[in-house]
């Protein structure tokens, strides 16, 4: 489907999501691209005026913004293709990240704020069609905006379209790398914590924990709305649970703490999704064009600091940590499974020595989690001038926090894969019926409907998440 353009609230996380991730195409509607042409007329005619003076247009850009340009000079500066940026190299982000920063630009020119050429405004909605996008690179990202990024991004457009006043610089400026990246996060995080519900929640079934560790009760003596989700979440998936003999004593504090861990995840989560959904409908350029106001009939230019925007790594910084303290979680619920002492399970749930020992896999958690741990680290201004050209003073610091909590992510998916094979085995070897709810999950770990009777971990295939 083919999503249309015609105002800033168009650019929602759902319309996000079936661009970047399931490869939908966008179209600019005709009342959009009637207000764009109206916006680059009026923006012409400002610029004609001897008194304007707007970054990047009238003047150089960065250390050169004192200098003032003749309209023949504004004109020959114009059609320059922004190519000196594209410097960073490394590993590419994934193609749906950068389809989603496609997708943020258009915001900044759906309403006239950027006055672009509106025939440029049409080329970069029609990267959206299907073709592969240039790689960006999600490493060496430390210029004062989003130059280093989008300059590569846009880098074709640039040199196969012609370049009027102002264009080069709504491609490249303002913010719409860092809405990318946290809408990225937060769609990321929003299908990894269904599925981390269903985990716990298998988990604490297959220990038999006492089913008033998240009794109704909790849910207002709490006194926290994401508490309360993971509880009432919890309490559907494990339903009335195998209606046999439960564990007599409360289980340790990994399981109960569950839904407290949890309900911290979806705070994470939903921080996640409100930064992303206020920053996909913002508008960030610099310099950003207003429309006719008081004593300005042509409108006004402003330079700004949208470019920089400073709430999407302190989102992704949480959902870092959040998805830290669940490795943690997974990885003792994992070993206390194992330990017949305190799970009242069979001692390492019935797998002799010399044959495959699931104790390993708690081993491989540790791994996982203290390798989350360590990027646990805030993610704050750099400490170092960026590029040191005068101006450019203040590096962005949004793809190091995205770096993390897409390393971060990557943990805990193979934390829960290893808990859910300990989980299938702990089913099997009781006999008990797993919860209709979750029944799909552990199907998916026996492929052959036996639950690892014989188990060579070795050569049996990894779960597919």
């Amino acid at each position: 489907m083919t999503i249309q353009l015609e105002t800033l609230s168009d650019f929602t996380l759902e319309n996000c999501a079936r661009v970047a991730w399931m490869g939908e195409t966008v179209a600019i509607s005709p009342v959009a691209m009637a207000t764009m042409t109206a916006a680059r007329a009026r923006f012409l005619a400002l610029i004609d005026r001897p008194d304007t003076v707007i970054y990047g247009v009238t003047s150089g850009y960065g250390q050169m913004a004192h200098l003032r340009f003749s309209p023949e000079e504004r004109k020959a500066h114009a059609a320059k293709a922004p190519i000196a940026a594209a410097v960073a190299f490394g590993d590419p982000l994934p193609e749906r990240v950068t389809r989603a920063m496609v997708f943020a630009r258009l915001a900044n020119f759906i309403e006239g704020h950027s006055a672009v050429s509106p025939q440029i405004a049409e080329a970069v909605a029609r990267m959206l069609d299907g073709a592969a996008l240039p790689k960006v690179s999600a490493r060496g990202q430390g210029g004062a905006g989003e130059i280093l990024s989008l300059t590569p991004l846009f880098r074709n457009l640039t040199q196969t379209h012609v370049l009027a006043e102002k264009d080069a610089l709504s491609l490249i400026n303002g913010s719409p790398a860092a809405t990318a990246l946290v809408a990225d996060s937060a769609l990321a995080a929003s299908r990894r914590l269904d599925l981390t519900a269903e985990i716990l929640a298998l988990a604490a079934e297959a220990f038999n924990i006492p089913l008033t560790h998240f009794h109704p009760a909790l849910d207002q003596l709490w006194n926290n709305p994401h508490d309360a989700w993971a509880l009432q979440r919890l309490r559907a998936l494990i339903g009335d649970g195998h209606g046999g003999a439960r564990r007599a004593f409360q289980a340790p504090v990994s399981f109960r703490i569950i839904p407290r861990i949890l309900g911290e995840a979806r705070r994470a989560l939903l921080e996640a999704e409100t930064t992303a959904s206020q920053s996909l409908a913002a508008v960030s350029d610099n310099p950003v064009i207003l429309p006719p106001v008081g004593g300005h009939p042509l409108g006004l230019a402003i330079s700004t600091g949208g470019y920089h925007n400073a709430q999407c790594p302190a989102a992704m910084d949480r959902l870092t940590a959040a998805y830290a303290n669940l490795i943690i979680i997974a990885e003792r619920l994992a070993a206390k499974l194992l330990d017949g002492a305190v799970s009242l399970l069979s001692p390492q749930l019935g797998l002799a020595e010399g044959h495959a020992m699931l104790g390993c896999l708690p081993m491989a958690m540790v791994g996982y989690g203290e390798e989350a741990r360590m990027l646990c680290t805030a993610t704050l201004l750099p400490g170092a001038e960026s590029g040191g050209f005068g101006q450019n003073d203040v590096a962005s610091p949004v793809f190091l926090a995205w770096l993390k909590q897409d390393r971060a992510g990557a943990l805990l998916d193979a934390a829960l894969a290893s808990l859910t094979i300990i989980c299938a085995r702990a089913f099997a070897v009781e006999r008990r019926p797993v919860p209709p709810a979750l029944a799909a999950l552990v199907a998916d770990v026996n492929h052959d409907g036996e639950a690892f009777a014989i188990l060579n971990l070795g050569h049996a295939e990894r779960p597919q998440f």
